[in-house]
């Protein structure tokens, strides 16, 4: 069953060490905690250098929505979160330090996404919308994050969904659909049950 999330009616939690704060867009089973979610979508603000939670047995894909960036240090690599370089992925286990690049340290909004490694696995894609352009699917599973541009209609032979900025849309089962917008950046996001 295909879902609209609406970003205006979710709320933001603190991160426990004060630096950022994360608003949960969707998560299964419905429900599920930070220890026993199989897949997980959020918008999280990195408002502070400090570390990142650590989620051992995790897959992660971080993208890079507003702001102007952010230094990831894993230690022995160093990898900058940039709008030229917006998307990294990384095992949850690893021990990450966030460092604010921007002038002033000026905060990031930031796409996450978090799969149970063994149980499921994802690919994220960003994609410049301009016009109508064909939804790529490569799973039973798909996303649709709007990062950014006023409005998103995501159209099949039967529906018709409208998205602003921030909303999410999850589709289940194999139908076409397209992206229809005047200028839109879009996430799109396949999740695949291992």
């Amino acid at each position: 069953m295909n879902r609209l999330i609406q970003y205006a009616s979710l709320r933001p939690t603190p991160w426990k060490n004060g630096g950022g704060t994360t608003t949960e867009l969707a998560v299964s089973p419905p429900g599920a905690s930070m220890d026993d979610f199989d897949w997980r979508v959020s918008l999280a603000s990195i408002a502070a250098d400090g570390p990142f939670s650590r989620f051992p047995g995790v897959d992660r894909s971080l993208a890079l929505v507003a702001g102007d960036g952010v230094l990831l240090d894993f230690g022995d690599e160093r990898i900058v979160l940039s709008p030229s370089e917006p998307l990294v992925e990384f095992a949850g286990e690893d021990v990450v330090h966030a460092t604010l690049s921007g002038p002033a340290g000026q905060p990031t909004l930031d796409f996450n996404v978090m799969t149970r490694r063994g149980r499921w696995r994802h690919r994220i894609e960003p994609f410049i919308v301009r016009g109508t352009v064909a939804l790529p699917r490569r799973s039973g599973t798909t996303l649709v994050f709007l990062a950014d541009g006023e409005a998103l209609s995501v159209c099949s032979a039967r529906e018709r969904l409208a998205l602003v900025r921030y909303d999410l849309l999850v589709l289940d089962g194999e139908q076409a659909w397209t992206l229809e917008a005047a200028q839109a950046t879009v996430f799109v996001v396949d999740l695949i049950n291992n």
